[in-house]
């Protein structure tokens, strides 16, 4: 008997961290429709005082409002540190209203928000959270760690994304300490994640791969390279053939390119930080583009994800795009 409730057991931990949804169904199908549209923003989450949100925030918020309604969005990466400085305390926080539904209220941004945790999150409540998918229409939180599957419209072909939680992964560091992650907390949680990730990333046959998390793999700035992620993550992008990695943390806009993956750094939805300190340590002349500047008042990234192609545009708050490039479909020979 006790030998039996120990394999209930192990067959119901993982449950509580990861979810594999079937389809994700887009708001608005029209027939017309080729493609999926999304915003991926990260280190959005305003400051635990009044006006619980900064300046950078109002004006990235305004400017994703405009380029949903006029380029489309389908829905919205939040790529975590989704509450400066440590999070929520309870799914009734305040914080909730004050840093979210409060300041995306255009139309154009009611549209599902897929969130995962940062760093900041992990210092406080991040099942409250995911609890908060319950009251919310919009925030889709089901698990530490998820999967998002769609159909791009009328083209038969597919998008994946998979939806990771470093800080279970490689542990919480200390921003103003100026820490790198310390380590998990929990090992076997750590693997489970891998493992995982491993077995969704070896069974997909998605035509574009996303992987999405809060550390960089490949950064320039202040926190630089993920060491645990490169070790990890970067080896199973590669053998898997992934589209790209998306991510914040730093607080810019970078798209770095290394060994066919594109590694998107969007971090720049609250503060702005200029700093190029890891230049050097990435790959020589991987790095594409890069912007950090308080005179952009933010930023952001849209995607399109096409038949055959992924588009990135990354927007500054003031207005502007500032980098485009595409991604190719995943080769499966």
């Amino acid at each position: 008997m006790r030998l039996t409730l120990v394999y209930i057991l192990i067959a119901v931990i993982p449950v509580a961290y990861c979810y594999s949804p079937a389809f994700e169904d887009l708001v608005e199908t029209g027939s017309n429709r080729t493609s999926i549209k999304f915003l991926a923003l990260g280190d959005w989450g305003g400051v635990p005082y009044p006006p619980y949100i900064t300046a950078v925030q109002k004006a990235t918020a305004r400017e994703m409002s405009k380029v949903a309604q006029q380029m489309g969005a389908d829905f919205v990466l939040a790529l975590g540190d989704n509450f400066y400085f440590r999070g929520v305390d309870s799914v009734d926080s305040p914080r909730f209203q004050d840093t979210f539904e409060s300041v995306y209220t255009a139309k154009s941004l009611k549209i599902p928000w897929y969130v995962l945790a940062g760093n900041h999150d992990h210092a406080g409540n991040v099942k409250a959270q995911i609890e908060y998918s319950h009251k919310s229409d919009r925030w889709n939180f089901p698990s530490y760690y998820y999967e998002l599957n769609f159909h791009i419209p009328n083209t038969g072909k597919t998008l994946t994304i998979i939806m990771l939680d470093t800080v279970l992964l490689c542990g919480n560091s200390d921003d103003f300490l100026d820490e790198t992650p310390r380590g998990p907390l929990r090992m076997m949680d750590a693997n489970r994640q891998v493992t995982w990730l491993q077995e969704r990333l070896a069974q997909s046959r998605a035509d574009f791969l996303l992987v999405a998390g809060h550390y960089p793999v490949w950064s320039v700035s202040e926190h630089g390279p993920t060491a645990c992620l490169l070790q990890r993550v970067k080896p199973l992008l590669v053998k898997y053939n992934a589209t790209a990695y998306l991510c914040g943390h730093d607080h810019n806009l970078q798209y770095i390119e290394e060994s066919g993956v594109g590694y998107v750094v969007s971090g720049a939805g609250n503060f702005l930080d200029p700093d190029i300190r890891h230049w050097n340590r990435v790959p020589k002349g991987s790095v594409k583009f890069f912007s950090g500047k308080a005179s952009t008042l933010g930023g952001f990234v849209h995607a399109e994800v096409t038949k055959d192609k992924m588009f990135l545009t990354f927007f500054q708050a003031t207005g502007t795009s500032l980098y485009r490039t595409a991604l190719s479909q995943r080769s499966f020979e």
